[in-house]
């Protein structure tokens, strides 16, 4: 397949409305960036968990610079990692920046 076509089958598919489980489950999306837009997002962790799909690039810079020049101005933009469960993006696993102190106690 050429260079071309795959970037018509990739536009093709792009406007597309997914879940994140079936966007980490796509071979298309899997190691690349990913611009989600028209966002429903999880109450709990406030990740996006389904959206319509805008653009997606492993270059992150490359994907933020045709998003820029484009209407998509208020995009969810999250990397698709393997799928190895029904997990909610990653960025929702990060810890915290504090570190566990226990409560100052007064006496």
């Amino acid at each position: 397949m050429s260079e071309r076509q795959e970037e018509e089958e990739v536009d093709t598919r792009m406007g597309r409305r997914m879940t994140w489980p079936e966007i980490r489950q796509s071979d298309e999306y899997r190691g690349r960036w990913v611009a989600l837009d028209n966002c429903r997002y999880d109450a709990r962790t406030a990740q996006p968990m389904e959206g319509t799909i805008i653009d997606a690039d492993e270059d992150l810079v490359q994907l933020c610079t045709r998003i820029r020049q484009s209407d998509n101005k208020h995009c969810a933009i999250l990397f698709c990692e393997e799928a190895d469960d029904e997990s909610p993006p990653p960025s929702s696993q990060r810890g915290s920046v504090y570190p566990n102190v226990p409560p100052h106690q007064t006496h």
